[in-house]
């Protein structure tokens, strides 16, 4: 019989942190925490299979659950020595999600759960304090409504401005009791306007609203956005934690806070985190008051003169420090704390492995090694690879000048320029339009989650290092800046105010997320060092890794960028790249215009030391390294004009008429021509063009061997090669040139050739493919293409639409399908050694830098991946990853 219900309090638990997938990250760590004999207000958890069973049957929940959940509700209240409902020993309780995977601020939660007209006196006489009473019953109210009877907050929070406004107060904390009653009745009254029924009394029917309404939150918008980004199935569901309340706006000896063991942003051992006095955990996650720092060094630090939780209620402090050193060697990682002081006692709420920025995980994970806390394989398996992509792109230039218009928290680092947006749906406005956008805010909310990923960076004018945007910035990877108090945003004349200029929407700022700064314009940016952290992390990764990393690339810019990367030679040289500069496309077109072979290869011929010249440099970069180019591909109307207007320009520029460029167009138009005459195809229809690359790749072979020093051993692929007769054809063409260049040279050139597996058929038969190849390269774009029946610039349309309804759950051009495409790998792999067991075996699509896919690589034994210049320290890590996995 499924169990529905866990609990925890009192030094013991029914899970442990092991029990994640069930009871979600915060309930497995709750119990785990509670195990550990640590301050942990007593609860329960409803598993995320009982979230699965709420949406597989109709929103209902499994049928012994609220028996169940009745009697847990019993435990906790005789832990605590209350009953829930009871106004005269008041057990009140907090609601809370708790996912498999962390999703800050995506999904819903209610505090104070269990106040009502009555309630709310027992709760006055059982604290002696009233006016906390009644600051928390409409803090439940405000929350109540919005979580689970869908009443913006921002209809509270406005009657609650004009009160203060109107009592001439300027925080919260200054009403008192009698006022908070008068919000109270404003706050139910709205409710009733609004909503047509009053607000609910009966604390049952309010908690089983509150876990309904955090199962619902699973499915709304924000956290199926948040999902999609960071690759969380929906099938994983959330958990519900139901606990018993502590309060931190107690009073003045009172307070809440949420702390990291090390600083999220650079990663340096030093407790980091805020705290609010008398107020509650919603408080400093929302950025509504500003935070003050939790140590001495760390107030000092910031230039702030409110005291810090070290100096204001120290013994808390010492157990807290005590506590959060526990942690983090219990879990052997970084932890994110939430914590609540009632009356001086310390209670944890909360501890997970936080998130951090791509430079934090990097001094962490090395740092932890260096302390014997991790293994460096470990250290290796913590961090991301994809997170790396934060340290390759541009810092602002310390040299440049910096037109300061405000400074606010340096929430999350690195730098961005764009265009000021004021809103999520204007950043992804400009995005699709292909610019960039700077996302300007008062305060984020996780509404606001599909705008902050369009956007290059995020400036807020309230909120802490902790708010909202400052968590969800650095997870993403995107520049933050928080809490820039001297800027003013004024949403209805989309204007920002600030030092005395005025700017609008369009106007381009740059931010600086690791000083805190906001600059007027542009500002020179600077390329980043790889070295320190990332280059031990990167060096563990070699030793771990066993297979290779190359680029694709074509260009000596590329080139080396990739080597500065740590590629280990060029997987794929597309040289039809090379045929669209100015100076060739002109020589190109000649020789698809000819009208006969001796006209092509006259045309070929002019283009015989351009490809000649491109192949010689880039040899030279790679020094020696393995480097695959690959014959043309695309079809010859790609190198043709489009429009009326190219066409006529071009037949001018090459003294031809305009008819017969057209005649020719024509003629090579193809329904399909991804299907179409490219490839082997064209090699086998024109071989001059073959043998006039071959010769290019070995002559420059010899070139660039005479000037190194350093053999050379080109790798020629032959696209598109379906049966077996066709690269025989093809590879004759390729040999009998490579002798002709070595009896004029008298060099000797080894050289491979192989095949690009890009078609189903080749993959059924490579054994038969691997007799005349030497290697394959999997280009898994077009394979994906051609297995699925799909193209790649058209899927897009539906692709997004077939993951919101759970029929994929990954675009299968970004992450390798395993069960078909993979398929189709796995069996090329196995067949090719069939006919040739040391055959050389290699990725060079897109997925060759994606990490989910790179595992997939090492899974079926490839002896390299390749990939874009910029992902090249991305795939020496997954792969890495890939071989400590597999063992």
């Amino acid at each position: 019989m499924t169990k529905w219900v866990y609990t925890f309090g009192d030094g013991a638990a029914e899970g442990r942190a092991g029990d994640r997938n069930l009871l979600g990250g915060k309930g497995a760590n709750l119990a785990e925490m509670c195990s550990l004999g640590l301050p942990v207000p007593p609860g329960f958890t409803i598993p995320t299979e009982a979230c699965n069973w709420y949406y597989a049957n109709g929103k209902t929940y499994p049928g012994t659950l609220k028996a169940d959940v009745g009697v847990a509700l019993e435990q906790v209240g005789k832990l605590t020595g209350r009953r829930f409902g009871d106004p005269e020993k008041l057990l009140l309780v907090s609601v809370r999600s708790g996912a498999r995977a962390s999703m800050p601020g995506m999904m819903d939660t209610v505090l104070n759960l269990g106040l009502n007209d009555v309630t709310v006196e027992a709760l006055a006489r059982d604290s002696g304090d009233e006016r906390f009473a009644y600051d928390s019953y409409r803090r439940f109210i405000q929350m109540y409504s919005d979580v689970v009877m869908n009443l913006d907050h921002e209809v509270f929070e406005e009657i609650l401005e004009e009160e203060k406004a109107r009592l001439g107060h300027e925080l919260d904390t200054e009403l008192s009791a009698a006022e908070w009653q008068e919000v109270i009745a404003l706050y139910k009254a709205k409710v009733e306007e609004e909503l047509g029924k009053p607000f609910p009394q009966d604390p049952q029917e309010q908690l089983w609203g509150a876990i309904g309404a955090v199962f619902s939150s699973w499915m709304n918008h924000r956290a199926i956005t948040y999902r999609k980004l960071h690759d969380i199935p929906e099938s994983w569901g959330t958990a519900v934690n139901v606990q018993a309340m502590v309060f931190g706006n107690m009073g003045d000896t009172s307070a809440t806070g949420v702390a990291f063991t090390r600083n999220p942003s650079t990663g340096e051992k030093k407790l980091y985190g805020e705290f609010l006095v008398n107020a509650q955990g919603e408080d400093v996650v929302a950025g509504i008051r500003t935070p003050q720092n939790i140590t001495e060094a760390a107030r000092i630090a910031a230039g702030s003169d409110k005291p810090s939780l070290q100096k204001l209620m120290p013994e808390a402090f010492a157990s807290f420090v005590d506590i959060s050193e526990r942690l983090e060697k219990h879990y052997r990682d970084m932890q994110d704390l939430e914590f609540t002081i009632e009356r001086g006692k310390l209670w944890m709420l909360q501890t997970r492995s936080g998130k951090r920025t791509a430079k934090a995980a990097l001094k962490i994970a090395v740092e932890m090694a260096a302390e014997k806390l991790i293994t460096s394989e470990e250290a290796i398996t913590r961090i991301d690879p994809a997170s790396l992509d934060q340290l390759l792109h541009p810092t602002i230039d310390p040299k440049a000048e910096r037109n300061i218009i405000g400074v606010g928290l340096p929430a999350s680092p690195g730098a961005a320029t764009g265009e000021i947006v004021f809103s999520s749906d204007d950043a992804e406005d400009l995005k699709a339009q292909g610019r960039k956008a700077i996302l300007v805010r008062i305060e984020t909310s996780p509404e606001d989650i599909h705008g902050m990923h369009a956007s290059e960076g995020i400036l807020t004018t309230r909120g802490g290092m902790t708010s909202h945007a400052a968590v969800v910035a650095r997870g993403m990877g995107k520049p933050c800046v928080s809490g820039a108090g001297s800027l003013r945003v004024d949403y209805k004349t989309g204007t920002l105010m600030a030092m005395g200029t005025t700017l609008k929407k369009g106007d381009i700022i740059t931010i600086d997320g690791s000083n805190g700064q906001v600059l007027k314009g542009a500002v020179a940016m600077l390329q980043p060092e790889l070295s320190g952290d990332f280059a031990a992390i990167m060096e563990w990764a070699d030793k771990a890794r066993r297979m290779k990393v190359r680029t694709n690339a074509e260009t000596p810019a590329d080139a080396r960028m990739a080597r500065s990367f740590g590629a280990e030679g060029i997987g794929l040289c597309r040289t039809e790249h090379m045929f669209f500069d100015e100076d060739r496309i002109v020589a190109v077109r000649e020789m698809i215009l000819a009208d006969n072979e001796k006209e092509r290869r006259t045309a070929l011929d002019k283009l015989l030391p351009m490809q000649r010249s491109d192949f010689s440099e880039l040899f030279e970069i790679m020094a020696g390294l393995p480097v695959t180019i690959r014959l043309l591909d695309p079809p010859l109307h790609e190198f043709l004009p489009k429009t009326e207007a190219e066409i006529a320009e071009v037949a001018a520029a090459m003294n031809v008429s305009a008819e017969k460029l057209r005649q020719r167009t024509e003629a090579l138009h193809e329904s399909n021509p991804m299907l179409g005459h490219r490839g082997c195809r064209l090699a086998i229809s024109y071989p001059e063009i073959a043998e006039m690359q071959a010769r290019a790749i070995f002559e420059a072979a010899v070139e660039a061997a005479n000037k190194t020093g350093a053999a050379v051993m080109p790798e020629v692929m032959v696209p598109l090669v379906g049966l077996v007769e066709e690269l025989d054809f093809v590879k004759a063409r390729i040999d009998q040139v490579a002798k002709s260049v070595m009896q004029e040279t008298g060099a000797k050139i080894d050289y491979l050739v192989g095949t690009m597996i890009e078609l189903p058929r080749a993959a059924i038969r490579a054994e038969g493919i691997a007799k005349t190849a030497e290697f394959f390269s999997f280009g898994t774009n077009d394979l994906t293409q051609t297995a699925f029946g799909i193209s790649r610039d058209d899927a897009s349309s539906f692709l997004e639409s077939y993951r919101q309804k759970g029929i994929i759950e990954q675009d299968p051009f970004v992450t390798l399908d395993i069960d078909g495409v993979g398929e189709l790998v796995r069996m090329g792999c196995e067949r090719g050694r069939i006919a040739r067991p040391d055959i050389k075996l290699g990725i060079c699509g897109e997925h060759g830098g994606d990490p989910a896919s790179i595992h997939f690589c090492e899974e079926v034994g490839l002896d390299y991946v390749s990939c874009s210049p910029f992902r090249v320290p991305i795939a020496r890590l997954a792969a890495a990853q890939a071989a400590v996995k597999k063992g």
